[in-house]
C-alpha cells in the first residue's frame, strides 16, 4: 500500500491531525516516531483530498472500527477474530500492513476508543466517494456477522455509525438484507458442483432465492428491474470508480470479489429465467 511505505519508509513525514492520526500513530508506535522526525518532506502527498491521504484514512477506520464492533457486546469472540484475519488474508496484505492491520483492531478494542471523532473525519476525508462509505458498512457488517448472527448491540452500534457518517439507514437496512443473502448463497455456490450432479430441487430453489435477495430484489420484479437492479450495483462496486475515489489496492480485492458474487448471483437467475 502506497502510502503506509511512505510514512513507514523513512522518506518524509505526516502530520495530519486529528483521531485517525492519533490511531495510526498509536498503532505504528516508534515506526511512527521516527518518521515524524522527517516532517516537511513531500507533505503535500497528504494533503486533505488527496488519494493517499483516502487511502490511509479507509484503511485505519476500517480496522480500528472494526475492533470497536467486535467489543461491542463486552468481549471479542475467536470467530471475530477470525473474521478480521481473514478479511485481511482476502485483501492479500503484505506483512507490515497485517501487522498495521491487527494493531489498529486492538486499538479499536480499547476503552475510551474516539469513535464519533474518527467517524467524522474519516467522513470529511472520503467526501469525495459515498461508495466508499458503502464498502465501509459493508466491511462493518461483514465483521459483526462472523459468529453467523448480528447482535442487538452491534446491529444498534452499526446504525449509530450509520448515522454519524450521514449513511442512510434505509441503504443500511438494504445491505444488510443483501449480505445476509450473499452469506447464504456463498454457501450454496461453495457446493455448486454436488448439487448439479445430484439436482436437489430444494438446493436449487434456495439458491435462486438468495440470489434475488443478492441484487435487492424478489421473485416478483420484472426481467427490466432486475438488469437495472444488477448494473446498479455492479456500479457502485467497481473497482475503476473505487479506485478513482481513493481506495488502495488491497481494498480493491475486497470490491472485486464483491463483483463476482453480485455477478454470480445475476447468473442463477439469468439461468432460471432463460434471459
Amino acid at each position: 500500500m502506497n502510502w503506509l511505505g511512505k510514512v513507514v519508509g523513512g522518506t518524509f513525514g505526516l502530520f495530519m491531525g486529528g483521531p485517525l492520526f492519533a490511531i495510526l500513530g498509536a498503532a505504528l508506535g516508534h515506526q511512527f516516531d521516527r518518521v515524524m522526525g522527517n516532517v516537511g518532506l513531500l507533505q503535500t502527498d497528504f494533503v486533505p483530498g488527496t488519494q493517499n491521504r483516502a487511502q490511509m484514512a479507509f484503511f485505519t477506520a476500517t480496522f480500528a472500527v472494526m475492533g470497536h464492533i467486535a467489543k461491542a457486546d463486552g468481549r471479542v469472540s475467536e470467530a471475530e477474530i477470525k473474521s478480521a484475519r481473514a478479511i485481511m488474508d482476502r485483501m492479500g496484505l503484505s506483512a507490515d500492513m497485517r501487522k498495521t492491520a491487527i494493531r489498529l483492531f486492538n486499538e479499536g478494542k480499547r476503552p475510551g476508543f474516539p469513535l464519533d471523532g474518527t467517524l467524522d473525519q474519516f467522513r470529511s476525508e472520503c467526501r469525495r466517494g459515498s461508495s466508499l462509505l458503502r464498502l465501509f458498512i459493508e466491511l462493518q457488517l461483514e465483521a459483526a456477522y462472523a459468529d453467523g448472527v448480528l447482535h442487538s448491540g452491534e446491529e444498534q452500534l452499526l446504525l449509530r455509525i450509520c448515522d454519524r457518517l450521514r449513511f442512510s439507514r434505509f441503504e443500511f437496512h438494504a445491505i444488510k438484507a443483501r449480505m445476509e443473502a450473499e452469506l447464504r448463497f456463498a454457501r450454496t455456490e461453495n457446493q455448486y458442483s454436488q448439487w448439479r450432479r445430484e439436482r436437489a430441487a430444494g438446493a436449487r430453489r434456495t439458491s435462486t432465492s438468495d440470489a434475488y435477495a443478492v441484487l435487492g430484489v424478489t421473485p416478483s420484479a420484472s426481467d427490466q428491474e432486475i438488469r437495472r437492479a444488477y448494473r446498479r450495483l455492479m456500479s457502485q462496486h467497481h473497482p475503476d470508480k473505487l479506485v478513482a475515489n481513493g481506495l488502495s489496492e488491497e481494498m480493491v480485492k475486497l470490491a472485486t470479489e464483491k463483483t463476482q458474487q453480485i455477478r454470480s448471483a445475476y447468473e442463477v437467475i439469468a439461468k432460471a429465467r432463460k434471459l
